[in-house]
C-alpha cells in the first residue's frame, strides 16, 4: 500500500480549519515524495526475469550451425532439463537434451544448450520457459536460420508461463492467502489493543477463524499447484508426487511450507486468545495474559509475512537486505489497518456492546499504520517503478496509478468516517450498558435478570423446561431491544455506514495489489524493450552504397570501388561491386574479394568472393548478414600478380 491518510485520526479537541488544511497539505507533500523519488531514477532493478539477449539472435541468419545457443537474462533464474529447447524445421529436437550449462560471468546470468552437429539449413525455433528469483515463471519463444530462412512447422507459443485454469486458481489461492492474513493478524491485533472484551465475542472468534482456515486452505493449494504453474500448466500435475518433491526444494516451496508450520503455531494463539483469555477475569493477570500475547502474536504474524518477502519481489533486485523487512512491515501494517477495518466493522454490526474507546483505540492504531504504509510503499514504488515513463508506459505503473487512485477515494470516504467518530466519542455514544449479552456470550444468562414478559406467569421449580424455554424468549426479546436501540444511534449508524463503505473499497484495493504482485515490474519491463530493441533493430531503407578509392601501387594500380548492398539487412542480400579507373571508366582487375566483420559482436571476418558478370562489374547474391549491428566491410583489390590492397569503411546494415 502507497501513501495514503488514518482512516479514524484523533478528534479535535476544538473545532477548527486548520488541522484539515494541515492533513491535505501532508498528504499534497507525500505525494510529492513519491513522484519525486519515482522521477529520480536509480540503477537497475529486476523482479521477473526477462529475457535480454541471445546468441543466436531473433531473427538472425547465420551461415553455419552454431555449436550452442546461449540465453541471457536480466536476473537469476531456475531452469530445469528441459526449460530451453530447440527444434527444427520439422519440429524435432535439434538440442542434445542435456541440462542447460550455466555460463554466468559476474553479473551476467547466461545459460547454454548444446546442438546436435551436421544441423541442416533452415529456421529453428528456440522455446525456453524459466522461474524468476521472485518466484514467479516467465516464458518466450524466437527463432533464427541457418543459410537461409525457410518454413517451420513449430507455431510460437502464445500462452504465457503460468496462465490458464491453473494460473487462474493460483492467483485466485494468491489473493485468498493475503485476505486470510490480513483478518488472522487484524482481527487478533484488534482484539488485543483495541477491545480485550472482544474476545468472548462470538462474531469477532468466528472472523478471526475464518482467517486462519483462509489463509491455511490458500498456503496447501498454492503448494500444490506450484508444480503446474511453473511447469505444464496441467491442472492433473497438482498431485504428481515427484512434481511436489521438486517444488519443496525450491526457494517458494520452503517459504510455503515455514508458512504452514507458523500456521500451526497461530493455531495454538487463537486458542489461548479466545479460550483462557476470553474467561480470564483478574485483571492482572489478564493484562500479564496480554502482553504474551502481543508478543507472541507479533512475533508469529512477522514470521507469516516473512514467508511473502523471502519468495517474491522483495527478495530479489536492488538493496534485498533493506526490500525484505520493510515488505515485512508493509504487510503487518496493511493487516493491522484492513483487518482492524474489517473487526470493527463486524463489531459494529454484531456486536452492540462496543464503546467508543474501542473506535478510538482504532484510530491510533490506523494512524500508526498509515504512516507506515506512506513510508514502505514509497520506498517499494521506487525499487518497482524508477521514472515517468515506467509509471505511464508500462502496466505495473498503470496498475500503480489505479492503486494510488483507489487510496485517494478510501481518504476521502475516511474523512467521514473521522467525523463519526469524533461525534460517537464527544455524545459518548456506544457505551458498553454492562450486560455481556451484547459481546456474543451468554444471552440466556444476561436476560435471566430482565423482567418477565407481560401476561407470562413465574415457571414453577417443577417446570425446567418451560423456564428454560421462556429464558430463551426473554433472552430473544433482550437482543432485539438492544438492536433497536443500536440501530436508533445516529453516530453508530452512520460510522457503520461509513466503514462499510471503507471495507469494500480496501476489498478492491486488495485485490489490486495482489494484481501487482504477480505483474511484471515497470523496471524489469523497461529493461527487457531495451533489450529487445536493441537487438531488433528496423532494417534500413533501401540499399547502402558505398565508395572506396584504392592504390595497389603497381602500374594503374588506382582506382575506385563503388559497391551496393541490397536491401542491406539482416538475412540474404544481394552484393555489386563495380570498379572503376583514375580515369573513371570501367577497370578489369583479376581477382575481387569482400569480407564483413562485426567487431562488437566479435564476428567475422564473413568472406564473400563475388563473381566476374562484365568488365569491372561483380557481384554475388545471397550474402548472409545474421544481425544489424556496425559492420566493418573489407573489400580487396588485386590489379597484377603481385599488387593489391584491402580498404574498408565501417557501414550501418540493419
Amino acid at each position: 500500500m502507497t501513501a495514503t491518510a488514518p482512516h479514524f485520526g484523533p478528534p479535535p479537541s476544538t473545532p477548527s480549519t486548520r488541522r484539515p488544511l494541515a492533513a491535505a497539505a501532508l498528504l499534497a507533500a507525500v505525494v510529492g515524495m513519491v513522484f519525486g523519488l519515482l522521477l529520480g531514477g536509480a540503477g537497475p532493478a529486476s523482479a521477473h526475469a526477462a529475457l535480454t539477449g541471445s546468441d543466436p539472435q531473433d531473427g538472425a541468419v547465420v551461415a553455419t550451425a552454431p555449436k550452442e545457443v546461449t540465453l541471457t537474462f536480466s536476473e537469476q533464474v531456475a531452469l530445469g532439463d528441459g526449460s530451453i529447447r530447440i527444434l527444427d524445421p520439422a519440429g524435432k529436437r535439434a538440442d542434445t537434451g542435456a541440462a542447460p550449462r550455466d555460463l554466468q560471468s559476474g553479473s551476467t546470468v547466461k545459460y547454454g544448450v548444446s546442438l546436435h552437429a551436421g544441423l541442416p539449413d533452415g529456421t529453428y525455433t528456440v522455446a525456453w520457459q524459466a522461474v524468476s528469483a521472485d518466484s514467479h515463471p516467465v516464458s518466450g519463444a524466437f527463432t533464427f536460420s541457418v543459410g537461409a530462412p525457410s518454413k517451420t512447422a513449430v507455431a510460437l507459443p502464445t500462452d504465457e508461463a503460468g496462465g490458464g485454469l491453473v494460473g487462474t486458481l493460483y492467483d485466485i489461492a494468491r489473493y485468498a492467502a493475503y485476505a486470510g492474513f490480513i483478518l488472522l493478524a487484524g482481527g487478533s491485533a484488534f482484539v488485543l489493543a483495541c477491545w480485550q472484551r472482544g474476545a468472548g465475542a462470538r462474531p469477532l472468534q468466528r472472523l478471526v477463524v475464518r482467517g486462519w482456515m483462509t489463509l491455511t486452505v490458500a498456503t496447501l493449494a498454492m503448494l500444490l499447484l506450484r508444480n503446474p504453474y511453473t511447469g505444464s500448466g496441467k491442472l492433473a500435475d497438482a498431485f504428481d508426487l515427484d512434481g511436489l518433491k521438486a517444488v519443496l526444494d525450491t526457494k517458494p516451496g520452503a517459504a510455503l511450507v515455514s508458512r504452514l508450520l507458523l500456521l500451526g503455531a497461530s493455531a495454538l494463539f487463537i486458542a489461548v486468545l479466545f479460550g483462557a483469555y476470553a474467561k480470564r477475569e483478574d485483571e492482572r493477570e489478564k493484562k500479564d495474559l496480554t502482553f504474551g500475547l502481543a508478543i507472541g502474536g507479533t512475533v508469529i504474524a512477522a514470521g507469516i509475512a516473512g514467508t511473502w518477502a523471502l519468495a517474491e519481489h522483495a527478495s530479489t533486485g536492488i538493496q534485498p537486505g533493506i526490500a525484505m523487512p520493510v515488505d515485512v512491515l508493509h504487510l503487518l501494517a496493511v493487516a493491522a489497518w484492513l483487518g482492524g477495518l474489517t473487526a470493527l466493522l463486524v463489531a459494529l454490526y454484531r456486536t452492540p456492546g462496543i464503546d467508543a474507546t474501542a473506535v478510538r483505540r482504532f484510530s491510533g492504531i490506523a494512524f500508526g499504520s498509515v504512516i507506515v504504509l506512506t513510508a514502505t510503499g514509497i520506498y517499494q514504488s521506487w525499487r518497482q517503478v524508477g521514472t515517468w515513463s515506467a509509471l505511464t508506459g508500462t502496466g505495473y505503473g498503470q496498475l500503480l496509478l489505479v492503486k494510488v487512485g483507489l487510496v485517494a477515494v478510501l481518504v476521502g470516504v475516511a474523512w467521514f468516517s473521522r467525523r463519526w467518530t469524533a461525534r460517537l466519542i464527544a455524545g459518548g455514544g456506544g457505551a458498553e450498558t454492562g450486560s455481556r449479552a451484547g459481546d456474543g456470550e451468554r444471552p440466556h444468562e444476561a436476560a435471566s435478570d430482565e423482567a418477565q414478559a407481560p401476561g407470562t406467569s413465574a415457571p414453577t421449580a417443577e417446570d425446567p423446561a418451560r423456564a428454560a424455554q421462556l429464558a430463551r424468549q426473554q433472552a430473544a426479546v433482550a437482543t432485539a431491544q438492544k438492536k433497536r436501540i443500536r440501530d436508533a444511534d445516529p453516530e453508530r449508524s452512520g460510522l457503520r455506514r461509513s466503514v462499510l463503505a471503507e471495507v469494500g473499497v480496501a476489498v478492491a484495493l486488495l485485490a489490486v495489489t495482489t494484481v501487482l504482485t504477480s505483474t511484471e515490474p515497470a523496471r524489469t519491463e523497461e529493461e527487457a524493450a531495451r533489450a529487445s530493441t536493441t537487438a531488433s533493430a528496423p532494417a534500413a531503407e533501401g540499399p547502402v552504397s558505398l565508395k572506396l578509392p584504392f592504390d595497389t601501387g603497381g602500374t594503374n594500380g588506382r582506382g575506385t570501388v563503388r559497391m551496393e548492398i541490397t536491401p542491406a539487412g539482416t538475412g540474404a542480400n544481394e552484393l555489386h561491386i563495380w570498379i572503376d579507373g583514375a580515369d573513371g571508366k570501367a577497370m578489369d582487375v583479376p581477382e575481387v574479394k569482400v569480407a564483413f566483420t562485426l567487431e562488437s559482436k566479435d564476428i567475422g571476418p564473413l568472406p564473400v568472393v563475388p563473381a566476374r558478370l562484365t568488365e569491372g562489374h561483380w557481384t554475388a547474391d545471397g550474402v548472409q548478414i545474421p544481425m544489424p549491428g556496425n559492420w566493418k566491410v573489407a573489400v580487396t583489390v588485386r590489379t597484377s600478380d603481385i599488387d593489391q590492397t584491402t580498404i574498408d569503411k565501417n557501414v550501418k546494415i540493419g
